[in-house]
C-alpha cells in the first residue's frame, strides 16, 4: 500500500500551526505574535529576492554554457518554496522556509530527492531532447525523421482543419 504524506501535511500542518500560536502567544502575548509574523513575511520577501536573484544568475550561466542547469532548477524551487513558507502566517512554516533558505540544507534536500525526478528540457536550435537521467522503462522504438519526411505546413485534408473554426490557419 502506499503512503502519502499530502494527507497527513494538509490536516497536521494546520493543527501545529494553531498549537504553537496558543503556546507562543501565551508566552510573549498577541501583538508580539502578530509582529512576528509580519516580521516572518518581511524577511520571507527579502530572503526570496537577494537568493532568487543569485539563483536565477547561477541558472543562466549554466544554460550560456550549454549545460543542463537541473541543480540550479531545483534550487530556485526550493527557494520559491521558502519563501512561500515564510509568507504564510505561522511559526512552523516559518522555521521550514528558513531551513529551506540555509545552502546546506537545500543540499541535503537535493541529495534526498535528486534519483527520484528527471529534468528534461527541449532545445528549438538542434530541435533535441536532454534529461538529467534515463528513463527507468522503455519508452518504444525511437522514430528519427529526415526534414523530408516532415513538414510544418498545414495539411488540407487533415479532420482538424475545418474551415471557419480557426481564423489563422484559414488566412489562405
Amino acid at each position: 500500500m502506499r503512503f502519502s504524506i499530502v494527507p497527513i501535511l494538509l490536516i497536521g500542518l494546520p493543527i501545529a500551526e494553531i498549537a504553537v500560536f496558543i503556546i507562543v502567544g501565551r508566552y510573549i502575548g498577541v501583538l508580539p505574535v502578530l509582529a512576528l509574523i509580519f516580521l516572518s513575511s518581511g524577511l520571507g520577501a527579502l530572503l526570496l529576492r537577494i537568493q532568487g536573484i543569485g539563483v536565477l544568475r547561477k541558472l543562466a550561466t549554466e544554460m550560456d554554457g550549454g549545460r543542463l542547469p537541473a541543480r540550479e532548477l531545483i534550487d530556485g524551487a526550493m527557494i520559491v518554496l521558502a519563501g512561500l513558507f515564510l509568507l504564510t502566517p505561522g511559526f512552523v512554516t516559518d522555521l521550514i522556509g528558513l531551513l529551506l533558505f540555509i545552502p546546506p540544507v537545500r543540499e541535503m534536500a537535493w541529495r534526498m530527492i535528486r534519483d527520484r525526478i528527471t529534468v528534461s528540457t527541449f532545445s528549438q536550435r538542434s530541435r533535441t531532447y536532454r534529461s538529467t537521467t534515463e528513463t527507468p522503462y522503455d519508452t518504444g522504438p525511437v522514430v528519427d525523421l529526415d526534414e523530408d519526411d516532415y513538414r510544418q505546413e498545414p495539411d488540407e485534408s487533415s479532420p482538424w482543419r475545418a474551415r471557419g473554426n480557426n481564423p489563422r490557419l484559414d488566412r489562405d
